[in-house]
């Protein structure tokens, strides 16, 4: 059964909480954090992505980067400020987009349910990405970003969570993107029932932040090893994430463009994939069902709907529309055997829309783009109940948390 406890989190004083609160430190890049905190002294990136005070001739892994970091965590719990509570709480996070709301419980889960699968995974992890969160875990002695997961929602956890937005929240704030983020902190006596009630799920299920749960297990071992009166109820032994109900959730596609056709001109590439799929004009940018997909070339949108030579496949992931498109058309076609590492390849959030792949493939930028029909939050359990992974870039998740409103400190 699922272990989850309430943690004194390290949090901004309410006036201060929009200052504060940070996009993922995973979701831009070394420039892109420059802009972002540019005259803001508090926002929490100085703290994730350190680097940005540092010179670029630094090395964003270096030891320098994870000291300043904590430099930068210290100085703004003095400054911004960060507060601590003085008992360990639950926090309600709701997050708005659009027509689309989630509410989640901010809350720290068990390592060992993490090593033990009782929290599932559905991705595979980079060593190197590891090993920068799980340094910077054990510099900054912080979980500064929170795990994204999920469970088949309770009924009696729904009530309660219900119940408590009722009253005034701590923090209420539209972040540009349009995103309202809104963060209640619990009463304490509802400490125990939280506990007993999500005590009752089998599994959980990390829908966003692999790396941020395999470096806080990591980070657990380091501490551990160097700790010869270790009990096992050492605040390292829980990792910070926000638990949502899978009913709330959506996932939104995660498109593909393409920068050359392999040796096709556009009208040869696409008599080409006739081989595996029906090739029709359409005016739909996104598919409407599963097993069909979207391409945009040559100013026109097509639809791509598999035919008898697309063969069901084994396991779960096999069937999945990013693999059929792997498998029957990028890897025998375009040559592109491994998303991850091949140039030819990039990768549009759903959030940015169709409009956006027109634009990189009209631009001249990329010769195709793809548009997905979204995996449903039913085939990442599944796959997750199956013990496979996902394909690469299956998921996009929106909204996003933010990091810097609630930190579990170890």
């Amino acid at each position: 059964m699922a272990i989850i406890r309430p943690f004194k989190a390290v949090r901004p004083a309410k006036e201060v909480a929009s200052q504060v609160a940070s996009v993922p430190y995973d979701v831009v890049n070394r420039e892109e954090s420059k802009a972002v905190v540019e005259g803001n002294p508090i926002n929490f990136l100085r703290v994730t992505r350190s680097e940005i005070e540092l010179d670029n001739s630094v090395d964003a892994y270096s030891k320098e980067v994870y000291e300043k970091a904590r430099e930068n965590f210290n100085r703004l719990k003095e400054e911004a400020p960060l507060i601590q509570d003085e008992t360990p709480r639950f926090y309600i996070y709701k997050l708005v987009m659009g027509e689309t709301s989630q509410v989640g419980i901010a809350a720290t889960f068990s390592v060992e349910d993490y090593n033990n699968n009782v929290v599932m995974k559905h991705e595979k992890t980079r060593k190197v990405k590891e090993d920068d969160r799980t340094n910077h875990i054990i510099t900054t002695e912080a979980q500064t970003g929170a795990v994204f997961l999920t469970y088949r929602g309770i009924a009696e956890v729904n009530k309660v969570v219900d119940d408590v937005m009722e009253n005034s929240p701590e923090y209420d704030f539209t972040t540009p993107d349009g995103v309202q983020h809104t963060v209640w902190v619990m009463p304490e006596d509802l400490n125990d029932i939280i506990q007993y009630e999500i005590g009752k799920a089998e599994k959980l299920y990390i829908a966003d932040g692999h790396h941020r749960a395999a470096s806080a297990s990591r980070a657990q071992k380091v501490k551990m090893d160097s700790n010869p009166n270790h009990t096992g109820e050492e605040e390292y032994n829980y990792f910070l994430a926000v638990l949502f109900p899978c009913e709330q959730l959506k996932i939104l596609p995660y498109n593909r463009v393409v920068y050359n056709l392999n040796g096709f001109d556009k009208e040869e590439f696409i008599e080409k994939i006739k081989e595996n799929f029906s090739v029709e004009e359409t005016k739909e940018s996104s598919p409407a069902e599963r097993r069909l997909l979207a391409m945009y070339i040559n100013q026109k949108w097509y639809s791509l709907k598999p035919n008898d030579n697309v063969k069901p496949g084994s396991t779960i992931g096999e069937n999945l529309d990013v693999s059929i498109l792997q498998d029957f058309l990028l890897t025998p076609y375009l040559g592109i055997k491994d998303v991850r590492t091949d140039n030819n390849i990039d990768f549009i959030g759903g959030i940015r829309g169709t409009k956006e792949l027109e634009k990189i493939v009209d631009s001249g930028k990329a010769k195709a783009a793809f548009s997905m029909y979204p995996v449903t939050v039913d085939d990442l359990m599944n796959i997750s109940d199956a013990g496979e992974i996902m394909p690469p870039k299956s998921t996009w998740f929106e909204p996003k948390l933010r990091d810097g409103l609630v930190v579990h400190t170890i």
